[in-house]
């Protein structure tokens, strides 16, 4: 993991939704309709194999493993029934796990049936292989094994979209093609560590699209967006092998943290939430801030600011997060306060050291282990040109100009931080005086 380049990629899009239908291309090189000896048995002739998942293992890997059972059902017609035990298998069968975990994996490991020499302690990794014999009575199983939880998700969902599954069959009606028989060729497949650690989307402008149809139509409960419509984010996430999020935070959402099903649906689908460039330590300003505006000031009210950043870290602190360190005005305007650039980058320097004194506090005393970002957007990003000092374990995510055209990038030795860089990108924007799609 510590061998990764620390990076950040997020996406700011607009979610609206779709009754089109898209085209499928499956991967017919490792998945197919014909046979051949050695192959893997996933479905034939109205049988499919059974899916074992230790009780033991991550939510995460229990959702992907159901989604792929629900998956072969949509491609085949037939659902396989999905385990936690090992009694009465026969012929073949799928294993997923994760390393450490899984008592199925981990017992293939120590049996000398699965080699993860090369693959163990590597990030968000997995491999799919087939292994004979695994266990009495199975005669060849496929094994997906992750690193970590995500890692084991992936590789789940890896063979979802291999089958024949995209990962918008539901956000955009994408019916699979039919297929009576899978066979799953048994070269070992290997994917990770990404190149790119922190790769997600930041669901924005959502009084356009997503809240208005997630509050009347799919969480109408609520009438906001929820764990409901969140959760279904959260799988395209996994079967896009992304794994961060933004959360909506306009005035017409409620702030993520109100409700509180909305983290614990996060946490099930190993999803690291943050924050945008406006919002420090996991707090929407808009909704959460409830003084007076003129009261988001830490030059002179300081005490009150870090206790309402304090309250985020405690509930949120056991949680897998990355923090959003720095201080911009409420809802995307600039700082309050400081009346010229010194001021302002002095200002913010104390913010810094502030704010990385609660992480410490409150979630690891080594606060270069607590994943942060900094993103210096619209005038910040002078602040960084002309001398702001920013942590060298904090993760630098340079923006766009909302236009699709990238305002800065590091120098030579500025690429030597160790927390290096990342981008924050606009799919589209939507405001005055010009939207850009």
């Amino acid at each position: 993991m510590h061998s990764l380049i620390k990076t950040i990629i997020i996406l700011a899009f607009l979610i609206t939704v779709s009754g089109s239908t898209l085209a499928v291309q499956t991967d017919v090189g490792w998945v197919n309709d014909v046979y051949i000896r050695g192959d893997f048995r996933l479905a034939e002739r109205g049988n499919v194999a059974d899916i074992v998942v230790a009780p033991e293992d991550f939510k995460v890997v229990h959702i992907a493993a159901e989604n792929f059972a629900a998956d072969v059902q949509r491609v085949t017609g037939k659902q396989p029934s999905l385990r936690g035990d090992h009694d009465n298998l026969r012929g073949h069968v799928v294993f997923a796990g994760t390393l450490g975990k899984s008592s199925f994996i981990d017992a293939l490991v120590s049996q000398g049936k699965l080699d993860v020499a090369q693959f163990r302690g590597q990030w968000e990794s997995f491999l799919i292989t087939t292994v004979a014999n695994p266990m009495p009575g199975v005669s060849l199983g496929l094994v997906i094994v992750g690193n970590d939880r995500r890692g084991t998700a992936f590789g789940i969902f890896e063979l979802s979209q291999a089958i024949g599954v995209s990962p918008w069959y539901w956000w955009a009606d994408v019916t699979p093609r039919h297929r009576e028989n899978l066979f799953v060729d048994s070269r070992t497949r290997r994917f990770g560590p990404p190149s790119v650690q922190y790769r997600g989307i930041f669901i924005n402008d959502e009084d356009l699209g997503i809240q208005p149809w997630a509050a009347k139509t799919f969480d109408p409960e609520l009438g906001d967006i929820g764990p409901k419509t969140y959760a279904r984010v959260f799988e395209l996430l996994l079967r896009l092998k992304a794994n961060t999020l933004w959360p909506a935070m306009h005035g017409c959402t409620k702030a993520f943290n109100i409700y509180p099903d909305n983290k614990r649906v996060a946490d099930d689908y190993a999803i690291v939430m943050g924050s945008s460039h406006a919002e420090p330590m996991l707090r929407n300003n808009v909704t959460e801030w409830t003084d007076k505006p003129e009261d988001y000031d830490y030059t002179r009210n300081a005490d009150a600011v870090r206790r309402y950043w304090e309250q985020r870290v405690e509930q949120n602190g056991k949680f897998e997060s990355i923090f959003t360190i720095g201080m911009r005005g409420i809802h995307d305007s600039p700082i309050q306060g400081p009346k010229t650039q010194p001021e302002r980058i002095k200002v913010l320097e104390q913010i810094f050291t502030d704010q990385r004194l609660l992480l410490a506090k409150h979630i690891r005393e080594d606060v270069s282990t607590v994943p942060q970002i900094f993103c210096p957007y619209k005038e910040v990003l002078s602040d960084y040109r002309n001398g702001l000092k920013v942590p060298d374990d904090v993760t630098i995510v340079f923006p766009d100009d909302n236009f699709g055209y990238i305002r800065y990038l590091p120098t030579e030795t500025e690429r030597q931080r160790r927390g290096g860089f990342g981008v924050y990108y606009h799919v589209s924007y939507l405001g005055g005086p010009l939207s850009y799609l």
